[in-house]
């Protein structure tokens, strides 16, 4: 279950290695442990224009998804890529009373998830959905010494 970290701009003030142990123990939980993912670590100004180019929002946001094309094969099924915006992170940290790390693993769960079809912005419903399953994933990663609380 290989997992590609990338890390641009401000994204390198954060752990690849701790972000790979994590985003392994996401898909084992989420039974996609035959998937390769990417995750690239940036700055607001790469995401801001990421987020202008493919969703005409033309401001810095936290995270986005982007998944592979079906019928992509390898060793692997290719789920896509997540990149986080580390500034973003941090300036949300601070205003949840989080730290970065806790900030930055809500990120890459919520990503993946998009990867895999769920969309909070779809239905309240929808967004039920998603942030049961997030808290259930984060509960997963401590209950596997992953993460500690």
């Amino acid at each position: 279950m290989p997992v590609e970290v990338v890390r641009r701009d401000s994204g390198k003030q954060f752990s690849s290695r701790r972000l790979k142990t994590i985003a392994n123990g996401v898909l084992a939980l989420l039974k996609r442990d035959d998937c390769e993912l990417s995750v690239a670590l940036v700055g607001n100004a790469e995401i801001r224009n990421l987020n202008a180019r493919f969703r005409k929002k033309d401001y810095p946001t936290d995270v986005l998804s982007f998944p592979t094309a079906e019928g992509i094969i390898s060793n692997f099924r290719l789920l896509g890529d997540v990149v986080i915006s580390v500034d973003k992170a941090k300036q949300q940290a601070r205003e949840r009373s989080r730290t970065l790390d806790e900030e930055m693993i809500t990120l890459l769960i919520h990503g993946v998830l998009h990867l895999l079809g769920y969309d909070h912005e779809r239905s309240s419903k929808d967004a039920r959905v998603m942030t049961r399953l997030e808290k259930r994933i984060y509960r997963g990663l401590c209950e596997q010494g992953i993460l500690q609380v």
